[in-house]
């Protein structure tokens, strides 16, 4: 995020694209309609018609997957009027040209099949986003989970810079990240390809640095991408092979694309660890289960959407009975025994090793964290005035060699499988505001479950409900080239007919037996927003209503779940 959330609310402009703030998180929602009620005008990019769109002064709902067409077309018009910050193109940026060139055949008329909008609209939403003066993107999981993810963020980006919208107080670019401390595990090195802090590993100084401070050589390899697991269990030559696997506080076995690949390669695994607070889908294959403390019986770090590290509490012990140890020490043992020693007193140590290693972070200590509640890094000196960096590319100095903003031009690309005549409808996952991620949490919270359980909704146009003759609360069953399900009907005016929409944490409606490992190349994110599908209608409702019942009672017994509620194993 180049900005700050508290910044939110004193933009004049929020373009709000393919993020869901009331559902995936009402705190940030709350900073949005705060700028609303400032004066700040809203535009809202969604297929669906979520509740931004209920407070946004214009809302463009694009046909889903055609992101990048209707950014390259907003850039397009902002410069065919004559709507860029000229200066800060000269000076602060490059390659305009090339993406002024590419964008001239993304006319809002070219592009208005595509995605679906009005191309008057498109001109509207392009004049009010480089016209404000102070605009900022906020962006979700409906631009970050396709195949083509990457390249949209560095459009959206494009728009930013050729309007001046960076380097200063409520503008920007802002990735608000799709679960707690996601940002926080990047920060800390669980990437493929970086130590903490961002430090390749593939750089000689920082290979050295990090081998002097741990006393160990090091690889300057880069490892395997988690969403590449299982084509390395299951496809690669034996000398490629992964042949164990450490789960740590995931659970692939639900939140995985493709599960039926994801939950065979977990069981040809030789060996399999899982470390949680709560048995999981990917639990049932493990042959070594590590219980950890709850986020309220540890002391800790994580780091918010915006790049703000916050203390974590300990606000109880574990029951007397409960055989758990705080993460940290589960990893600091197994390390021990593996012959590399870790010994820490507490939480505060490690966090003193990290900083000193990170630059970015070395002024965020535990005193300063202490004193000011939330330290945006980078802050680099331990002086404890400094409070962090709200805001990144001051004065529009960009984090690249040459000081400068690089502006990227790529051609839109369709999703990578089209619906036809077998799988007539989109299929897109998405969240909801009353269970957390794969519910492995709230899932064992009986007033949750009590509000909301198995097997969940599958959203759907009335028109398509009544084409399929199904009403609100009946089972149906949904079906891609991959596998299949079982939820119920929830017709609702706010989706299009031609698209559905299910959350991925049930397990009986577990949608991601549908979903597509198709990847972006550059994140490696799966295209969970995109993939073909059609639902059927179930005549025995009786049979369905029997055997949701059935199987649920099967998956909670084999993960050792109380009927009652809560776990026995």
């Amino acid at each position: 995020m180049s900005n700050g959330v508290h910044e939110i609310e004193d933009a004049k402009l929020l373009l709000v694209f393919g993020y869901n703030g009331a559902d995936s998180h009402p705190i940030v929602a709350r900073r949005i309609v705060r700028a609303k009620r400032k004066g700040a005008q809203i535009i809202c990019v969604d297929p669906r018609r979520i509740e931004t769109a209920r407070i946004a002064d214009l809302h463009l709902q694009l046909k889903n997957g055609s992101n990048l067409a209707l950014v390259n077309s907003l850039a397009h018009v902002i410069i065919e009027e004559g709507l860029t910050d000229n200066a800060f193109i000269a000076e602060r940026s490059h390659g305009f040209d090339e993406l002024k060139e590419l964008v001239k055949k993304y006319s809002p008329e070219a592009v208005a099949d595509i995605t679906q909008i009005h191309p008057d609209d498109i001109r509207k939403a392009a004049r009010l986003y480089a016209t404000s003066g102070q605009s900022m993107i906020l962006y979700g999981m409906g631009v970050c989970q396709f195949a083509q993810a990457v390249n949209v963020v560095k459009g959206l980006a494009n728009l930013a810079i050729m309007t001046g919208n960076f380097g200063r107080w409520g503008v920007g670019i802002g990735p608000v990240r799709g679960q707690n401390n996601v940002q926080g595990a990047c920060d800390m090195g669980a990437l493929p390809n970086s130590y903490p802090g961002y430090q390749n590993v593939t750089i000689p100084e920082v290979q050295a640095k990090f081998e002097k401070a741990w006393g160990v050589p090091l690889s300057n390899k880069v490892g395997v991408p988690l969403t590449h697991v299982p084509r390395y269990v299951l496809h690669e030559p034996e000398d490629k092979k992964i042949r164990a696997y450490y789960v740590f506080g995931e659970d692939p076995a639900q939140s995985d694309p493709d599960l039926n690949e994801v939950r065979e390669s977990l069981e040809k695994l030789e060996f399999l660890v899982v470390q949680d607070i709560y048995m999981t889908r990917t639990s049932q294959y493990a042959d070594v289960i590590l219980p950890a403390t709850g986020w309220n019986e540890h002391d800790g770090v994580f780091t918010c959407c915006d790049r703000g590290f916050q203390r974590i509490r300990k606000v109880i012990n574990p029951p007397p009975d409960a055989d758990v140890l705080t993460d940290w020490d589960i990893i600091s043992r197994i390390s021990t025994a593996m012959g590399y020693p870790m010994k820490y007193k507490n939480t505060e140590e490690i966090w003193n090793e990290l900083i000193d290693l990170c630059p970015n972070f070395t002024g965020a200590t535990y005193e300063k964290m202490e004193k000011y509640v939330n330290v945006q890094w980078p802050c680099r000196s331990k002086d404890l005035a400094d409070k962090g960096t709200s805001f990144l590319h001051k004065d529009g100095h960009f984090a690249n060699p040459d000081g400068k903003a690089k502006f990227s031009a790529v051609d839109w690309l369709p999703p990578t499988e089209k619906e036809n005549q077998e799988f007539p409808l989109i299929f897109s996952t998405n969240r909801e505001v009353g269970h957390y991620s794969a519910r492995s949490m709230t899932g064992n919270c009986r007033l949750l479950r009590n509000l909301e359980d198995e097997p969940g909704w599958i959203q759907m146009n009335p028109a398509l409900c009544q084409e399929l003759g199904v009403k609100e609360g009946e089972l149906v069953k949904v079906v891609s080239k991959r596998g299949h399900c079982v939820t119920r009907c929830l017709p609702t005016e706010r989706v299009k007919k031609q698209a559905v929409y299910m959350t991925y944490q049930w397990w009986i409606g577990a949608c991601n037996e549908l979903t597509i490992a198709a990847l972006d190349p550059i994140s490696n994110t799966p295209e969970y927003k995109y993939c073909a599908c059609r639902v059927e209608k179930i005549k025995n409702q009786v049979w369905a209503e029997k055997y949701v019942l059935e199987e649920y009672a099967k998956i909670r017994a084999a993960m050792g779940v109380n009927p009652k509620g809560g776990q026995t194993a």
